[in-house]
C-alpha cells in the first residue's frame, strides 16, 4: 500500500446492484433513495458496499469510499436528496462525445430536478450513506464525495426554473443564497456525524478556458460576464470550504472534463483557468486530470505550487481504458511535476472514478483492480512510501 496513491471515489458496481439501478432509471414514479419501491435494494446496496470496502482494503487504498454505490450519477442523487427538490425523467440526457471524438452520445435521461420549495440540506440521505461506510470501515480513513455547490448552482441557474411567476427563487441571487444555506446545513450535519474529509466534485471549470471548443468563450478572452460568473462560482465554493474548515473538516475537490461510459464531455487546459480556480479556491487538496492532452501542460501547477499548504493529486492514469497505462509517461510527468510542486505535496491517481454513472466505464472489475494495483506500484516506486 502507498499512501501516495489515491482514488477519486467511484468504482464499478456488481451485477446484482446494477439490476436495481437499471430499473430505477426508467421510473419517474419512484422517490429517492428508492428503497421503498424496490424490495431488497437497500440490502443489496449494503452488501455490495461491504464487499467493495473489503476490496479497497485488500488493494491498499488509504482513503476509503463506498464506491459511490448509492449513486446513479455522480451528482444527481445528491440534488434529489435535498429538501425542495423533485426528481423527474428529462426529455434528453447530457451530451458527451462518443469514442470517435465527434458523434454526440446521449446519457441516461433520469437527470432532472425540479425546485418545488425552499432548498434544505437537513437529514440528507448521504449522511446515512456515510455513517454506513464509517461503520464498515472502522478506524480507517473515509471520505464523502458530493457535487460542488458551484456546479449545482450553474446547472440550476441556467434552467427555466428561476425568475418565473411560480418560481421558488425570484432570481439567481436568491437561488445562490438558498443553495448555499442548504449546503451549509448538510456540511454541518456531516461534521456532526463524525465526517472528516468532504470532497466537492466539479465539471464546470473548463467552460472558462478559451481553448475549450465546447466553451461559450472559445476562441477569445473571457468577457466581463464570464469573469463575473467565474467569481460567483469561486465565492460559492469558498463560502462552503471556509465553513467546512471552521467545523474541522478537510476539504478536497476533484475536477473532471466528463466521464460517462468511457466518454468525455469537453476539453480546456488548466493553464487558461489556473489564475481563477487554482489560485483563488481554498481547498486543501486538488484532484486533477492529466490522462491526455486535453488538460494541457503541467506548467499550470505553478499556481498551486505557490500555495504551500495545498496538496495536488495528479490524475495521470486513465479510468476510461481497459488496458494498463504507459508507465514511462507517468514517470516522466511525475518528474516534471516535482519541479513545480514539492514532491511531498503530490499524489497519484486515475483522472476520475471508474463509474461516475452507475453503469461504469468500459472495462471489467478485474481490469479496474489491475489498474489500481498498477497505480499503487508506481506510487510506491516513485515516493518509496
Amino acid at each position: 500500500m502507498s499512501i501516495r496513491f489515491q482514488t477519486v471515489g467511484s468504482l464499478l458496481r456488481p451485477a446484482d446492484l446494477l439490476a436495481y439501478k437499471s430499473q430505477i432509471q426508467s421510473r419517474d414514479d419512484v422517490t429517492y433513495p428508492f428503497y421503498a419501491e424496490f424490495p431488497g435494494y437497500e440490502q443489496c446496496e449494503e452488501a455490495a458496499t461491504r464487499a467493495v470496502v473489503a476490496q479497497q482494503i485488500e488493494h491498499g487504498i488509504a482513503v476509503l469510499t463506498d464506491g459511490e454505490f448509492s449513486k446513479s450519477l455522480w451528482h444527481t442523487d445528491f440534488v434529489w436528496g435535498l429538501g425542495g427538490i423533485d426528481r423527474y425523467i428529462a426529455d434528453h440526457g447530457y451530451w458527451f462525445r462518443d469514442l470517435d471524438g465527434q458523434t454526440p452520445y446521449e446519457t441516461r435521461r433520469d437527470i432532472g430536478w425540479r425546485i418545488t420549495g425552499p432548498l434544505s440540506g437537513h437529514d440528507h440521505h448521504f449522511i446515512f450513506v456515510w455513517k454506513r461506510l464509517a461503520q464498515i470501515a472502522g478506524d480507517r480513513a473515509t471520505k464523502l464525495c458530493v457535487p460542488s455547490p458551484s456546479h449545482i448552482f450553474g446547472e440550476i441557474s441556467w434552467s427555466d426554473q428561476i425568475g418565473g411567476r411560480d418560481s421558488v427563487y425570484a432570481d439567481t441571487d436568491a437561488l445562490k443564497l438558498g443553495l448555499v444555506e442548504a449546503y451549509r446545513q448538510f456540511v454541518q450535519e456531516y461534521a456532526a456525524a463524525g465526517g472528516k474529509i468532504l470532497q466537492f466534485d466539479d465539471c464546470l471549470w473548463e467552460m472558462f478556458a478559451d481553448d475549450n471548443p465546447n466553451s461559450p468563450f472559445s476562441g477569445g478572452a473571457i468577457d466581463l460576464a464570464g469573469r463575473e460568473l467565474a467569481a460567483q462560482f469561486i465565492e460559492i465554493n469558498n463560502t462552503l470550504i471556509d465553513y467546512g474548515h471552521s467545523l474541522g473538516l478537510t476539504m478536497w475537490t476533484h475536477n473532471c472534463r466528463g466521464n460517462y461510459a468511457s466518454r468525455n464531455m469537453g476539453a480546456g487546459s488548466y493553464a487558461k483557468i489556473a489564475d481563477l480556480f487554482f489560485q483563488q479556491m481554498r481547498y486543501d487538496r486538488f484532484f486533477l486530470e492529466w490522462d491526455d492532452e486535453r488538460a494541457g501542460s503541467l506548467d499550470a501547477l505553478a499556481a498551486l505550487g505557490a500555495k504551500p499548504s495545498t496538496e495536488v493529486v495528479l490524475g495521470l492514469l486513465s479510468s476510461k481504458t481497459a488496458t494498463l497505462d504507459d508507465e514511462a509517461r507517468v514517470r516522466t510527468m511525475l518528474d516534471r511535476a516535482c519541479q513545480i510542486v514539492p514532491r511531498e505535496r503530490l499524489y497519484l491517481s486515475h483522472q476520475c472514478g471508474f463509474a461516475s454513472c452507475d453503469g461504469g466505464n468500459e472495462l471489467t472489475e478485474q481490469q479496474q483492480w489491475a489498474k489500481i494495483d498498477q497505480g499503487q506500484r508506481l506510487a510506491q516506486e516513485f515516493w518509496g512510501e
